[in-house]
């Protein structure tokens, strides 16, 4: 796909490289990258992007995947494809599976899976997360074909216009039945994984719904105000009432959850009407992960620039909880 922008008053007399980044929302650099390969066209030449533009010149870029990744060996793992166009993929990620080949998982992960795809389908595009997802967290995931597709998805996430929602089941019986749960995560000391509430750590907010109220458990909408690593889980924990099956932030003792919650009232004095109660037992082995799910995503599409949506309905592991536990 190309990018067009026709000039008009108001952007007349700026230079390209102005209306590139405040126009057509390309970071700086992109524009490197297309000016050395004579991607950016005006009136359908080769143009400095030093140059002045008129009202009704016609700018236009060509921001074409960037090659295979050839660290990344394609293998042949099924995908479930919710959408795919020419500057992105959308893809309803299984419980169990990484995202990015690391030390320990250095093969059979999502990643090797799409080069799979693409490679299957001809397409030389190196992908480019736009998103993230723990290991056992199921749901939504993107990947941009394009650099320019991430950079518009990412800023969006920036700027607070990009939704992602998730569902999740927790301990409890939780009340109210909305709220905000703000209270700062950093590093837990001595761990490269794990994070916790701390008064010096990094704002994090999460939205909370309730969906339906289960036996000693309640099935939860989370809307995201910033993205931090782990954050619904250790919130969820934070205030006594922890995803089910989550092994790294688990039902805490009233001992100890009762003096995180001390914490977290001082840091922050907003989580005082989330009642931490006493649960009934749930069935053991219920589920084997985190109870965590990607289900919504909102935003604008790079190149229509039109409104796009996309939902994943509830795994069948979750989905089951929600049968059991609802009788």
């Amino acid at each position: 796909m190309n990018l067009k922008y026709i000039v008009d008053e108001e952007s007349s007399g700026k230079t390209v490289k102005t209306i590139l980044k405040t126009k057509m929302q390309l970071s700086g650099s992109l524009i490197k990258k297309l000016k050395y390969q004579q991607k950016i066209l005006c009136n359908g030449q080769p143009v400095y992007v030093n140059s002045v533009v008129d009202r009704y010149d016609i700018l236009e870029v060509c921001p074409r995947p960037d090659g295979v990744c050839s660290s990344i060996i394609p293998q042949n793992i099924p995908l479930d494809i919710l959408y795919e166009d020419q500057s992105f993929i959308v893809i309803n990620k299984k419980p169990g599976i990484v995202v990015h080949p690391t030390s320990n998982h250095p093969d059979r992960t999502l990643a090797n899976a799409l080069s799979f795809h693409l490679k299957s389908n001809d397409m030389e595009a190196r992908i480019h997360p736009v998103m993230r997802l723990d290991k056992d967290t199921s749901g939504i995931i993107i990947f941009a074909k394009e650099p320019y597709s991430q950079n518009f998805l990412v800023e969006q996430m920036k700027e607070g216009t990009f939704l992602k929602e998730y569902a999740g089941i927790v301990h409890g019986i939780i009340t109210p039945e909305t709220g905000i749960i703000d209270l700062p995560i950093s590093r837990m000391e001595g761990s490269i994984i794990l994070r916790k509430i701390s008064t010096d750590g990094k704002p994090s907010i999460t939205h909370y719904e309730v969906q339906k109220y289960l036996k000693g458990a309640s099935l939860l909408k989370f809307g995201l105000k910033t993205g931090r690593t782990h954050q619904i889980r250790v919130h969820c924990q934070a205030v006594g009432h922890p995803l089910v099956g989550d092994s790294l932030y688990p039902l805490l003792s009233s001992e100890v959850s009762s003096a995180t919650k001390t914490i977290s009232e001082n840091s922050c004095g907003n989580i005082s009407d989330i009642i931490c109660s006493n649960f009934p037992p749930i069935p053991p082995k219920i589920i084997n992960r985190q109870a965590l799910h990607s289900y919504k995503v909102a935003f604008v599409h790079p190149y229509t620039k039109q409104a796009f949506e996309l939902t994943a309905p509830l795994p069948a592991d979750m989905a089951d909880i929600v049968e059991i536990l609802g009788k």
